[in-house]
């Protein structure tokens, strides 16, 4: 991080230096200074007491969406300092609770996007973002492998084929999306384990991936509605901004039409390669 370049995320702890408020939610306990300091240190990072340019990522505790209004109080004063900066060119990644814990957790954390308050030079808010607590970084794609033939009875040339097209249809959903400047992105640390997720306004879409090759049809749609229908029952609870949108997305149109309505009368986005409709 060198002031000036960020692509949304703070990535990780390592070689980064941070300034704290006096206390930080991480995952519903309260963490003094002291003890955030000592963890970052264990992540390959350094701190500062005192806001400067010498700072790379600012930990704002757990004040997203609210307004900051006290300039009198230290955590306050930083925060102003981290937008007056941001105002004249210079990046500081701001962080909340949950981003902090996400980084000692080994994921990836939003960098929070800032806003005056009401036209006020000391009232800033810390902005929600679709998909907050659901959608994580940028997706990281599998290596496939091949087994060796023979090490299992099972047939694993239609599984291997069964991969490449759950990959295959990753990638052409990713290049899809693209051409209309959306990123996919994977789950959240704390959220389901969906396949893809992207946002678009104020929907999250979470999908599930089903390939159709060397299987049983039938079974890996009604195998692909459960799991996406699970995973938006879980996330009811959540607290996020956004609707949130389940898609089971295949590798090519069903045969059977019959999906297509089941998966719209249970508020399933149901799409297909190559055209992706609906996406």
């Amino acid at each position: 991080m060198d002031g000036k370049h960020c692509d949304g995320w703070v990535h990780s702890l390592s070689g980064q230096t941070l300034c704290f408020t006096g206390k930080v939610l991480i995952d519903g306990e309260w963490t003094v200074q002291k003890d955030c300091r000592e963890i970052a240190e264990q992540f390959g990072a350094s701190w500062k007491s005192d806001f400067s340019r010498k700072i790379t990522v600012f930990v704002h505790g757990d004040l997203t969406s609210q307004a900051v209004t006290d300039t009198q109080r230290e955590y306050s004063k930083k925060l102003v300092r981290a937008a007056w900066e941001r105002d004249r060119g210079y990046h500081v990644c701001v962080v909340d609770g949950d981003g902090f814990a996400d980084l000692i957790s080994g994921y990836p954390a939003r960098c929070r996007e800032l806003e005056r308050a009401h036209d006020a030079d000391d009232q800033v808010l810390i902005l929600p973002q679709t998909g907050d607590g659901i959608l994580g970084g940028l997706l990281k794609r599998h290596k496939l492998s091949r087994h060796e033939p023979g090490a299992l009875t099972l047939d694993l040339d239609h599984l291997d084929r069964g991969t490449e097209a759950h990959e295959s249809t990753i990638t052409a959903l990713i290049e899809h999306l693209a051409r209309q400047q959306v990123e996919v992105r994977g789950h959240a640390r704390n959220a389901p384990r969906f396949d893809v997720g992207w946002s678009r306004e104020d929907e999250v879409f979470i999908a599930e991936v089903k390939s159709l090759t060397g299987t049983s049809e039938d079974q890996q749609i009604r195998l692909g509605v459960g799991q996406v229908l699970d995973y938006a029952h879980q996330l009811k609870p959540a607290r996020t901004h956004g609707r949130i949108r389940p898609v089971l997305v295949l590798e090519r149109q069903p045969s059977d039409p019959r999906w297509i309505s089941l998966a719209e009368d249970n508020g399933i986005l149901l799409t297909w390669a190559p055209e992706f409709s609906g996406c």
